[in-house]
Formats: structure tokens, sequence, C-alpha cells
């Protein structure tokens, strides 16, 4: 990527980032409720009038809207996302802790959907229209159809609570407790992945250089790994990195059947308890990293 092109894209980053934490600190001020009663009712404390605006005024919701913006953004530019109202610990902080159990959750579930994706796609190519392409669409569109908490409910009675083999949740954070939410995420990806597999494989088969290969001799294998899988390749990649970059935001569902720590059960906590700048360090952390993997990704180009 040329340097001026990369610039560009930095800029354009930069302002749609400005745009989506603005975006969302005028939806979490536009909610219904108060975060400041909200506090007291998590800690299970009945506050007065006056605690309850002694309560805001600490946390700035007395100040006008714009100023409220102008003031976390100046925080944001400083390394300051705010104190979460509900835990009274700073966002970075909160978010920096579960970011790499929902990092190692994303890379393990893509591994097991390339697994399962790449073979499948490829076989059901080659095969177009035969037994083997057949059983793979069906399977492809039964993991698309099934939502992922009903799969990953299924799994859990399965193999958590009928044979014991994992456990229902767990404190600590490995393979064994990657292992059914990264299955139940990888299931989904993977039908789709699959799909997207077979259709840029069969359009490769059906190029110019392939029968020209074919011609000079060259055996099927050959031509499909050596020729048509990295030129297939190209373009899934970009479904590779926002698939990784969605995964990092959309896990909410898994890691809340499964106990996992991650993101996404605490963005879902942050909701619950209206607590507007976890919420919202929690978008703008979320899009700033899908960016920045898109950008990687049209790096690696």
């Amino acid at each position: 990527m040329k340097k001026n092109k990369l610039v560009s894209r930095m800029i354009q980053m930069c302002v749609v980032l400005i745009g989506i934490s603005f975006l969302t600190f005028l939806l979490t001020y536009l909610a219904p409720g108060d975060p400041a009663t909200a506090m007291y009712d998590s800690l299970g404390v009945t506050p007065s009038p006056e605690m309850l605006e002694q309560a805001r005024a600490s946390m700035g919701l007395d100040k006008p809207f714009l100023q409220q913006y102008v003031d976390w953004l100046g925080g944001i530019f400083h390394g300051d996302f705010g104190t979460s109202f509900s835990k009274s610990v700073p966002v970075l902080e909160l978010l920096t802790k579960r970011l790499p159990a929902t990092f190692r959750l994303a890379l393990f579930s893509l591994g097991l959907m390339l697994v399962i994706s790449l073979p499948l796609g490829i076989l059901s190519a080659v095969r177009q229209d035969g037994i083997a392409d057949y059983i793979v669409r069906f399977l492809s569109f039964l993991g698309i159809s099934l939502p992922g908490f009903l799969i990953g409910l299924i799994l859990l009675y399965i193999f958590a609570l009928k044979l014991g083999m994992v456990k229902v949740a767990s404190s600590t954070i490995g393979i064994e407790q990657m292992l059914l939410p990264g299955i139940t995420l990888a299931i989904a990806m993977a039908s789709k992945y699959s799909r997207q597999v077979r259709t840029a494989v069969l359009e490769e088969l059906h190029q110019d250089y392939v029968t020209g290969a074919r011609a000079r001799g060259m055996n099927q294998w050959e031509i499909l790994f050596r020729q048509v899988l990295p030129n297939a390749m190209l373009p899934l990649i970009t479904m590779l990195g926002l698939s990784f970059g969605s995964l990092l935001g959309g896990t909410a569902v898994v890691e809340i059947i499964f106990s996992y720590p991650g993101l996404g059960i605490l963005a879902v906590g942050a909701v619950k308890a209206r607590d507007y700048p976890l919420i919202q360090g929690f978008v703008l952390w979320i899009a700033l990293i899908y960016m920045v993997v898109n950008l990687l990704v049209d790096i690696s180009y």
C-alpha cells in the first residue's frame, strides 16, 4: 500500500471514529433511565434526592450535552475513557483486561472455521453437482439457519451436562473453556465461509489459465493447489478479516451461554446497568479494532 494511500486511510479512520463516538454518545444520552439511580440500585441503596444530585454532578451528567461530549472526547485523546459507573474502575482498564480472553476465543474459532470450511468448500467445488457437493451445501445451509445460541445450548447440554466432558462454567481460561464456545462460533462461520470458498474456487476453475494448464498435462490436484487456490484465497482474506473483527464485538450471546469472561459479557452487563462510559468505550474500542484489522488486511494484499 502506497504511503499517501495509507495516510488517507488513517485520516478516514479518524473521521469515522469521531462520527461513531458522537452517535454512540448521543444514543446513550437519549436512552431512558438515570445512570445515577442505576448505580445506587446496583449497590442496593435507596438514594435521597440530594444523593442523586451529587452523583449526577460527579458523573458530569448535570452539564449540557455538547460539553459532556467534548469533555469525554478530550479525555479519550489523552487515553482516558472515563470511569465505569457500575464498577468504579477506569473503562480502559476493564476493556484491556477482558480483551485477551475475547481475542483468544476469536483466534481459536477462526482456526476451527478454517479447518472445517476450506476442505469442505474445496471438495464441494471439485465435486460440483455431485453427492459430496449436495451434502456440503445442505450442511452449510443447516449451519447458517440454526441460531448461534441454540447451537451453544445443544453443545452445552450434550458435552457438559450429559457426557461431562467439559465444565459448565469455569473461572480459568484454557482450551477446555474455549472449546464449546469456539465450536459454536465456528459452525456458523464455517457454513458461510465454505460456500464462499466453493464459489471462489469454481470461478477460478473456469478461467483460461486452468484450461491451459490441463492442456499442458498438469494433473487436477496440482492445478488446484498450485494455481487455483492462491488466486481464490485473495478475496477470501477480506472476509477473514471482517469475520475476526466481528468476533471481537459480536460474541456476547455465546459468552453469556458459556459464562466466558470476555468483552461481550462485559458489554451486556454495562447495558443492563446503564453504564454509559463503559458502553461508549466498548463501542469505540471495537470500532477501532475492526478498522485496524481491515487496514491490516488491505496492507496484506
